[in-house]
């Protein structure tokens, strides 16, 4: 596990640096799973309508529910490794 660790921060730090940046959906999929990754199943109260990137990103991450964080690391591992090709 501690590998995955060091992966996920690697990828972290290699998705700051991507030479292009992703579309919106691949922004909130990396916000989304990055969340998971750290932080666990989305909590705190859903933002307001008008407040539309904190909904969208709030939305993304709860799609994630129940998964697990080692998985998400691994997804999102995954994801930074095919933007970069």
């Amino acid at each position: 596990m501690h590998d995955l660790e060091q992966q996920f921060a690697a990828a972290a730090a290699q998705a700051q640096t991507l030479q292009q940046r992703p579309d919106n959906d691949t922004m909130l999929e990396l916000y989304a799973l990055y969340k998971q990754a750290t932080a666990g199943d989305v909590c705190g109260d859903k933002p307001g309508m008008f407040n539309f990137v904190a909904a969208a990103k709030h939305a993304a991450w709860e799609k994630l529910k129940g998964t697990s964080q080692e998985q998400a690391k691994q997804t999102y591992i995954d994801l930074v490794k095919r933007l970069q090709h």
